[in-house]
């Protein structure tokens, strides 16, 4: 079971990245899948969530407009569309999924989690 990030990178402000999430040893459909940020100094938290079945979406309010999550069920990926970065956009970014339900944004509810990829958005 494994999840892998990749996709981070060094931008300037407005610039955009997607990040991509692979996941293998899990029936990635059956699972609902979410993309977590830590800023440095801070506590992790939510950004986006893509439930499994219909793939309805939820957005965390700061980056509402500007971050789109998707899924791919046939390559087991889970992406991270984000634009007009800020520099408060800069941080790791995890991808997690889990099984417990929908829309949930407690990092505590999720099993499975990537090693996380840097973001860095300077001004």
């Amino acid at each position: 079971v494994q999840l892998v990030e990749s996709g981070g990178g060094l931008v300037q402000a407005g610039d955009s990245l997607r990040l991509s999430c692979a996941a293998s040893g899990i029936t990635f459909v059956q699972w609902s899948m979410a993309w977590f940020r830590q800023p440095p100094g801070k506590q992790r938290e939510y950004v986006a969530i893509i439930s499994w079945g219909d793939g309805d979406t939820y957005y965390a309010d700061s980056v509402r407009g500007r971050f789109t999550i998707s899924r791919d069920n046939v390559k087991d990926i889970v992406y991270l569309a984000m634009n007009s970065l800020k520099p408060e956009d800069t941080a790791t970014y995890y991808c997690a999924a889990t099984r417990r339900g929908v829309g949930i944004q407690s990092p505590y509810e999720y099993d499975i989690w990537g090693q996380g990829t840097q973001v860095t958005v300077s001004s």
